[in-house]
């Protein structure tokens, strides 16, 4: 907690700074959230809670203003009585899962999608034998274990059982486990072997040991969002997500890890590990769905991304992440962070296990009003030889320290090339991509609001200036006229990606190093990232493909055969 010794170094400082922090940790705002500070009268035994034409005169640089000293005059009463009302509003409890009225749509006036849903068609795997070692299975793709599942040569719960195994022998190892669900999957996986005895098969799913995030909300399970200041949570209800996997027939088996409400890979119990190196960090945030599924301990896994928490560990743990279009799965029951930005996706082996994950999970559920009702229609066999792909011509020129990892980038491109798709150079929408990305700390502050007050910030691991506790006070003196603007910028940036992607179909890009994650995050694009290669530390490479707004089938195509064409997705750590 900050304290009046905090407060006393701050004095060696400028006035304004000095001031600034005052205010930051007051809870008492002004129309710009800025003002003034319950910590300080705290600390200076006041009890006048008034803001001053002083105060006002050091806030309006952040605004970015400067009013006259009649027009502050003018102001005061109207802020010191908005100073009474913020608090009404602070004495109504509002849950975490409580959304804003309103409500972030990606698309655009003029913009068609497919209405007509279809069956998927999946590849019709062959499988030889059935090892009698099963932890021989242990990284096999779904189709492959779906398969195996549906012929009845292996059964559900003995998959659910190797994986119980090799989550409690290496999750330690990883900490990618939060809470094993034992209990529930054998139950799950029991059912799943007499359905498909009776002839009752639900889909590709059906019986396939899996993981999820912890920030989905579980029936008797906790649910602890990573956080020390919520390791003890039970929210009594399964999230959309969860209920969907049950009634594919899924079987869940853990509560895999997430960097603390979803930043990072450290959490409440340490920091999850990628299976290529234990001694690097998984990324995150969907840290442990990671590093479970390129571990092997789970069939697959499901995540979130705000920016960059499904791509950024699935590159680092060398699997197939997707992040789906804003809106293309109902976030009812999972933490949110930011409204306008989160997404919950799949986190597998391949490009078409992806697929038919998201197949079993997709669409509106009358509880989340972002969620778009528009078909995911998956075809194995889809024709993608005609798309128009574009690549980012400067980020695969930039310079950048990982020599391999470019070269493997560049080999990407030269892949494609060979399966005669003829690449198109674009480059990005040029807008102030990095400063819009407060949008995403006004909403998160907002959705941890309670957090800052109550002081509990003071319970997370991390406590850097990069770190949540800081993010959220710093993002209250973000002025609420400036979150607006920022947003209808977002709309100018919406329209440019809508005006690129209308001569292209999709295009690749550098995982890293440049601002597409944040653009396509705000944007609500689709993004699939692929391992393509190692670095010389042998840890796993990868390349990120965007597609159209709900143009999820084609992407997954287009990634689906580039794995066809290389084995990168194959190659396996060796625990």
């Amino acid at each position: 907690m900050a304290n009046c010794k905090q407060l006393k170094n701050l004095s060696e400082e400028n006035s304004l700074s000095r001031r600034l922090f005052l205010s930051y940790f007051t809870g008492i705002g002004m129309a710009s959230s800025l003002l003034p500070g319950i910590l300080f009268i705290k600390c200076q035994g006041k009890t006048d809670k008034k803001i001053t034409k002083k105060m006002l005169r050091e806030a309006e640089q952040l605004a970015g203003l400067e009013f006259t000293d009649e027009e502050r005059e003018l102001m005061i009463d109207g802020l010191n009585s908005q100073l009474e009302k913020y608090q009404e509003l602070r004495n109504v409890p509002l849950d975490n899962s409580v959304p804003p009225a309103l409500h972030f749509n990606p698309t655009l006036p003029g913009m068609t999608f497919e209405k007509k849903s279809k069956t998927i068609k999946m590849s019709n795997v062959q499988i030889s034998r059935v090892p009698s070692n099963l932890e021989e299975l242990a990284f096999l793709p779904v189709t492959h274990l779906a398969k195996l599942v549906k012929s009845r040569k292996v059964s559900s719960v003995e998959l659910t059982n190797m994986y119980l195994s090799r989550l409690k022998r290496y999750g330690p190892k990883l900490q990618c486990v939060v809470t094993l669900t034992e209990e529930l999957a054998i139950k799950q996986a029991e059912r799943a072997d007499e359905e498909t005895a009776k002839g009752r098969y639900r889909g590709p799913l059906h019986g396939i040991p899996c993981g999820v995030k912890d920030l989905f909300s579980t029936k008797g399970y906790k649910t602890t969002w990573g956080a020390m200041p919520y390791k003890d949570q039970i929210i009594d209800k399964d999230a959309t997500v969860v209920e969907r996997l049950e009634e594919a027939g899924a079987v869940l088996v853990a509560k895999l890890t997430l960097g603390a409400l979803a930043m990072g890979d450290v959490w409440y119990g340490g920091k999850t590990r990628t299976p290529w190196d234990t001694e690097v960090g998984s990324s995150g945030s969907s840290a442990g769905p990671g590093a479970a599924t390129a571990a092997g301990l789970v069939g697959f896994s499901i995540g979130t991304e705000t920016n960059g928490s499904i791509v950024s560990p699935s590159v680092r743990c060398g699997i197939t992440g997707l992040r789906p279009t804003f809106g293309r799965v109902s976030r009812y029951g999972a933490m949110a962070l930011s409204w306008s930005m989160d997404k919950i996706g799949p986190m597998c082996r391949t490009a078409e296990d992806c697929a038919l994950v998201l197949n079993g999970i997709y669409g509106p559920d009358g509880k989340d009003l972002t969620t778009a009702d528009i078909p995911f229609n998956w075809d194995c066999n889809l024709n993608i030889k005609n798309l128009r792909i574009g690549y980012v011509k400067s980020a695969f020129e930039k310079e950048r320290e990982d020599k391999e990892w470019k070269a493997n980038d560049e080999a990407t491109l030269e892949k494609l090339r060979s399966l005669s798709f003829k690449l198109i150079p674009i480059e990005l929408p040029d807008y102030p991509i990095g400063t819009m990305n407060f949008i995403l700390r006004v909403e998160a502050a907002a959705a941890f609001d309670e957090l800052t007050r109550s002081n509990r910030d003071d319970l997370l691991v991390r406590q850097n200036k990069g770190a949540w506790p800081n993010t959220f006070r710093r993002a209250r003196m973000a002025p609420a006229v400036e979150y607006i603007q920022a947003n209808r910028l977002r709309t100018l940036v919406m329209k440019a990606m809508a005006d690129l992607m209308s001569d292209i179909d999709a295009y690749v890009v550098p995982a890293h190093g440049n601002e597409n994650p944040t653009l396509t995050n705000l944007t609500g694009n689709p993004a699939v990232a692929v391992p393509n290669g190692f670095n010389k530390k042998g840890l796993p490479t990868g390349i990120t493909f965007i597609g159209k707004l709900y143009g999820e089938a084609e992407l997954l195509a287009l990634a689906k055969l580039y794995q066809d064409s290389t084995d990168f997705h194959l190659k396996h750590p060796a625990l």
